[in-house]
């Protein structure tokens, strides 16, 4: 979760006036690149950085750039074209062999901290928007938060095109926020890997030896019914629900809780049997309900573990969010076939 934009901006908010700060952004790339346009990262005058705009490789090198920026205060681009003979990245051998290029900005109170400040609290209300920075042409460090016209946004950064020069579009969106209907000892890794990639966690569960805040740290328990759980959660803030609760009473009113909510992912633990005695004790049927009910949930890799399962679930629901298919992104085709030996056989 270090690397999430909220999170980032929470480190920064925090020592924003008692440090020097540098925002560094991916605002171009060619070719095979670790990270894309719009990524971000923050470096402060104590030499640490937080993000990354690699696979971390280039950081030591960016972090000396962003001292330099710090000193002067003025905004600055980087080129590292690992395809080029003559470049600082293809000499030391690293990087994806492609080509990116960085801006390094200054995050000054003159210049209003870049917004950086109105864009954290944005994500704290959930609020979509568009993080927008000039390409600086003479050191100039200038950005500004947009609202979309709706509640939609781009799918990536792109390059504009204004009357002042070139600017970098990015989209931010809220941190997703998943819903585990169920903490038993199973949702513990299924909460953990879920905290892990940095998202908003909120577990339900009226029984009382689970839910206890101790068992999942950083998450928001609710100690209570899922029919009475809109009195204290927002479910319009819900982006995913995963229903675990090995109880199909408990299951089938959460389902009933979350029958006509828009999601990008709904879930259900166990085999299809299983699911279809939920859909019926909850008098529900799969054209019923808004979100498609997937179930059993996540991906099929293998294991049978609660960590095996969790796994495959925030895979599966990582897939939903950011537009993945889910498979591998090697064929199995390729693969060199593997030696056999007979067992007989003898060195």
């Amino acid at each position: 979760m270090a690397n999430q934009i909220a999170t980032l901006l929470d480190q920064w908010y925090e020592h924003r006036d008692s440090r020097a700060w540098v925002l560094g952004t991916v605002f171009r790339t060619a070719g095979p690149c670790y990270r894309k346009a719009g990524a971000m990262m923050l470096f402060d005058e104590l030499g640490r950085h937080y993000g990354l705009l690699s696979g971390g490789c280039l950081e030591g090198d960016i972090q000396r750039h962003a001292q330099r920026v710090m000193q002067s205060g003025r905004a600055r681009a980087l080129c590292y074209d690992g395809s080029d003979e003559d470049d600082f990245a293809f000499q030391l051998g690293i990087g994806c062999g492609g080509k990116v290029e960085i801006l390094l900005q200054p995050v000054l109170s003159s210049s209003e901290y870049l917004g950086l400040g109105e864009l954290r609290q944005h994500l704290h209300q959930r609020q979509p928007c568009y993080y927008l920075q000039k390409i600086p042409t003479s050191g100039e460090a200038i950005a500004q938060v947009l609202l979309p016209d709706n509640l939609s946004l781009a799918s990536r950064a792109e390059l504009l095109r204004r009357g002042d020069g070139q600017w970098l579009r990015t989209p931010v969106p809220p941190v997703p926020h998943i819903l585990v209907m169920g903490a038993g000892v199973d949702a513990r890794p299924m909460a953990r890997l879920f905290r892990t990639q940095g998202w908003r966690v909120s577990l339900c569960d009226p029984r009382p030896a689970n839910g206890r805040a101790a068992y999942f740290p950083g998450c928001e328990c609710y100690s209570c019914p899922p029919g009475e759980l809109s009195r204290h959660l927002d479910l319009g803030e819900i982006d995913a629900a995963v229903l675990m609760s090995h109880n199909l009473e408990l299951d089938a009113a959460a389902l009933v809780l979350l029958q006509e909510r828009q999601l990008r992912y709904l879930g259900l633990l166990g085999p299809v049997s299983r699911r279809d005695r939920v859909l019926a004790l909850a008098g529900l049927s799969p054209a019923t309900l808004v979100t498609p009910l997937r179930g059993p949930i996540g991906l099929d890799i293998g294991g049978e573990l609660p960590e095996s399962i969790a796994l495959s679930t925030c895979a599966e629901i990582h897939a939903a969010f950011y537009g993945g298919r889910g498979d591998s992104l090697t064929a199995a085709t390729s693969a060199a076939p593997r030696a056999t030996r007979d067992p007989a056989e003898t060195d």
